[in-house]
């Protein structure tokens, strides 16, 4: 038998335990994750901080890198993350009325685990933490296949975690990690369809599309954040200002940063120009179209067909659109299903915008930096989906669970 065989079949044997294992015992097993991680945060930085020097010798990239790097302040919100699980009700066995037959069958729901969750996934060591603790809360065993830039780091992590299973007498399994990310490894795991549920990949699009076209178990993607800030003519223009700051420049290497701005040409004149002082005080560089780039210093002029980068840094693609129908457009050719943004004070617009964009949240006078589960109230969680099978968003314990029919008679048979 083949290790990814070995570990795939010891996962999905453990996970079976799992699935009726009561609230409470999780908890006390999350919470004692939770203060692993605090008690050896300074033991997964010193590896992390060397992964992150071969990173930079290797030549990543600012977002690789960004996404790469643990500090104390991010293990600590991978602990906080875990403990906000802790909080959260346990969705496995909850059950839902449908309806009473008339022949007296009772037809409920009850939700129940996936099964085994598989994460692959590239320079994102905390996805091993927050993959960990929602996979074990949600009744799901998960194997995690993490990139080379990042092996050191969440093996360090997970063994943090499977260290707490062994001493809660669970089996480790729950928690496997393949120790070699050879590519021809993970080709072998995407085959193993009679133990592996479902494959979640996060990170780059060439991974995804890569899992998406090989893998022979079905696939939940987490595709590229291409999200927009649309300033509406009626849009205060100061709160505009704020969301454009902090959506684009406060952490530019991750999903939910802001990579286009659309402005209506009602308020262009008074807005790009503050625009165009924020991006040389911070360093943003402007690819706009012609209407744009008029109200910038040093714009890259691009056409109307040239947008849609996903730049992961200090760049960002500006439209200025003759009305609120051409925005939309411009979304709907554009987006990633990911986050869109609107800025306006007319509640009918922002109605409107919230129902006809397809995206897995739409923010209305609000930051796309709030698409995340632990802002969301989820904890941690697993990945935002940009696919529509079966979970959209910020995937967090429930999303990992599915639901089967229970069927409750008296001695009814069919006749």
């Amino acid at each position: 038998m083949s290790l990814i065989t070995q570990i795939a079949n010891d996962t999905a044997n453990a996970a079976k335990t799992l699935a009726i294992l009561d609230e409470a015992t999780k908890n006390k097993v999350l919470a004692a994750m939770a203060a692993a991680l605090r008690d050896n945060q300074d033991e997964i930085v010193k590896v992390n901080t060397k992964e992150v020097a071969e990173g930079k010798q290797a030549g990543l990239d600012d977002a690789m890198l960004d996404r790469l790097t643990l500090t104390p302040a991010r293990i600590e919100d991978m602990a906080a993350g875990i403990e906000t699980i802790i909080e959260l009700a346990d969705p496995v066995g909850q059950e839902r009325p449908i309806m009473e037959r008339p022949n007296g069958l009772q037809i409920n729901k009850m939700r129940v685990p996936l099964g085994v969750v598989c994460m692959i996934y590239e320079a994102r060591p905390n996805v091993t933490a927050d993959a960990g603790a929602l996979c074990f809360k949600s009744g799901n065993g998960v194997i995690l296949r993490g990139g080379k830039e990042a092996l050191q780091t969440s093996m360090a992590i997970a063994g943090l975690l499977q260290q707490v299973l062994r001493e809660h007498d669970l089996p480790e399994a729950l928690i496997s990690v393949i120790p070699d990310p050879d590519r021809a490894l993970m080709q072998e795991l995407m085959e193993q369809v009679d133990t592996i549920d479902v494959i979640i990949p996060r990170g780059g699009e060439g991974l995804i599309r890569y899992v998406t076209d090989n893998s022979k178990v079905p696939v939940i993607q987490h595709f590229k954040g291409v999200c927009h800030l649309y300033v509406d003519k009626e849009a205060d223009l100061d709160m505009a200002l704020s969301l454009l700051i902090n959506g684009k420049t406060q952490r530019t290497g991750v999903c939910n940063a802001l990579e286009g701005l659309v402005v209506h040409q009602a308020i262009a004149g008074d807005f790009l120009p503050q625009v165009n002082k924020m991006c040389q005080e911070k360093g943003v560089i402007v690819h706009a179209n012609e209407s744009a780039a008029k109200y910038f210093d040093n714009a890259d002029v691009i056409g109307d067909d040239e947008f849609g980068e996903e730049y992961l840094g200090l760049e960002i693609a500006i439209r200025v659109v003759k009305d609120y129908d051409q925005a939309l457009a411009h979304i709907h050719q554009f987006g990633s299903h990911h986050t869109e943004v609107i800025c306006t004070r007319n509640g009918d617009t922002a109605k409107h915008f919230q129902r006809a964009v397809d995206a897995s949240a739409v923010m209305i006078n609000a930051s796309s930096r709030f698409n995340d589960g632990s802002q969301l109230g989820l904890g941690a969680e697993i990945g935002i989906a940009t696919t529509k099978l079966h979970a959209y968003g910020p995937m967090g314990l429930e999303s990992l669970t599915t639901e089967k029919y229970v069927v409750t008679g008296t001695g009814q048979i069919r006749e």
